[in-house]
């Protein structure tokens, strides 16, 4: 929806660049040359535009045509024989070959091939569910997921579809959810499958990284990558559910020192999704971790044999060295706590290990400090958003110890209108700095 409002926008303002250049030639502010090669700019760009329109819209429509025909099949399917119905089941994913066949073979569009891709995985999906119907063939929703990600994996590499990665990322997400989460009266296993199937679309995407491909697609990625990995993290946790917090925040900081790299250092934060969530991941975990409670009740099963520590220890290793390339590729001076947290971290839990009111202490006291270098990041670099940022973590860390019995109602009061006369003081202060920076300009 943002990617089609602002092409809505760039395409008005180009219609009115365009219509505002004969007069610009008239009065001789630029000349006929110079003219014809803005209109030649903005051509290209709209006819760009309308393309990526053109996919999104197709990759829609072929989505809604394959569940329209399941729907229709759906509702007479008593009706038919076993062999129609047979036949019924092979028929869509039989024209999603064929139109894949014949958009490759003919060297047609991305629209083409994104829209066949899209409705071939699909088909493939109603094919499995249709057959296992007829036949009655046993089996849950996981052994399904699964056989339907296993039979689309091709399409990864064959069309090289930006729509296949973002399904399959969606799939697998769902099929560790289904088959590793525990819940009440459901005996899960650990799916090692899930972190086999995540390899397949890196190669595609390390490509278009490395390429720099200009596509609305990749910033997605950014995000889906570490989401699917987020998610599925707790399929990693058995027994020992304490060591659970010390694999997140080593996958956090796994995430903030990727989106430290050098190549997402002219990327917005909302096109930055390893810093977003890296940083806001671990925030929540260690607003969590400043209660007393979770110490003294969380870490009595600490298993240093389990598979959550030989995670953790993997998750540890892969961090210190998403750390060492972040520092080395930075160029901008200065220490950011924020890479650091996962290291500081690992030492507050080996004191949780002996003692909970030591690390609850440290905890909250890491947590104002993160508050107060976002803000100072924010006053650096100008930024309101990174600024009130600091302050939430403050106003929320303020909240937390709202709960806590041993603080005093007045003192909490205090410290509330102490954390909204910061709100209004850091943006009164932010705002008059950068007037006085763009009258200085």
């Amino acid at each position: 929806m943002t990617n089609l409002v602002l092409l809505i926008n760039i395409q008005h303002m180009s219609s009115k660049i365009k219509q505002a250049l004969p007069e610009l030639v008239e009065n001789g502010i630029i000349t006929e040359e110079i003219a014809q090669n803005i209109k030649t700019y903005y051509q290209k760009n709209e006819a760009s535009g309308s393309s990526r329109l053109f996919t999104v819209f197709g990759t829609l429509g072929a989505t809604l045509i394959g569940l329209g025909i399941i729907l229709i099949m759906a509702h007479n399917w008593d009706n038919f024989s076993r062999l129609t119905k047979v036949f019924l089941a092979f028929l869509p994913m039989l024209i999603g070959q064929v139109g894949l066949g014949y958009s490759i073979y003919k060297n047609k569009s991305n629209t083409w091939k994104e829209t066949a891709t899209v409705f071939l995985f699909f088909s493939v999906g109603a094919c499995i569910s249709l057959v296992s119907q007829i036949y009655n063939i046993p089996g849950d929703l996981e052994s399904f997921l699964l056989a339907w990600i296993v039979l689309c994996l091709p399409l990864l590499y064959v069309t090289k579809s930006r729509s296949a990665i973002i399904l399959h990322l969606v799939f697998i997400t769902y099929y560790a959810f289904e088959a590793g989460y525990r819940f009440y009266g459901h005996n899960s296993t650990i799916p090692h499958t899930y972190f086999l199937l995540l390899l397949f679309p890196l190669f595609s995407y390390f490509k278009m990284m490395r390429n720099h491909v200009k596509s609305s697609i990749l910033p997605i990625l950014h995000w889906l990558f570490p989401l699917s990995i987020i998610i599925s993290l707790p399929v990693c946790i058995d027994r020992s559910e304490g060591v659970g917090f010390l694999m997140y925040m080593f996958l956090f900081g796994i995430l903030y020192n990727i989106g430290q790299l050098s190549y997402f250092k002219n990327n917005s934060l909302l096109q930055n999704g390893y810093r977003f969530l890296g940083s806001l991941g671990t925030v929540i975990v260690l607003l969590i971790l400043s209660f007393r409670y979770i110490w003294k009740h969380e870490f009595n099963d600490v298993n240093f044999y389990s598979l959550e520590f030989c995670c953790a220890v993997i998750l540890f290793c892969i961090a210190s060295i998403a750390l060492y390339t972040s520092v080395r590729s930075k160029q901008e001076k200065g220490v950011n706590l924020f890479q650091y947290v996962f290291l500081i971290f690992s030492v507050i839990f080996m004191l949780g290990l002996f003692d909970d009111v030591m690390p609850t202490i440290l905890i909250n006291i890491l947590l104002f400090i993160l508050g107060v270098m976002a803000i100072k990041i924010g006053t650096d670099s100008y930024s309101f958003g990174i600024l009130n940022y600091g302050m939430l973590i403050i106003a929320v860390l303020i909240a937390c110890r709202f709960f806590d019995d041993t603080i005093p109602f007045e003192l909490r009061g205090l410290l509330f209108v102490l954390a909204g006369a910061g709100f209004f003081t850091a943006n009164y202060i932010m705002l008059k700095k950068q007037k006085s920076k763009q009258q200085e300009q």
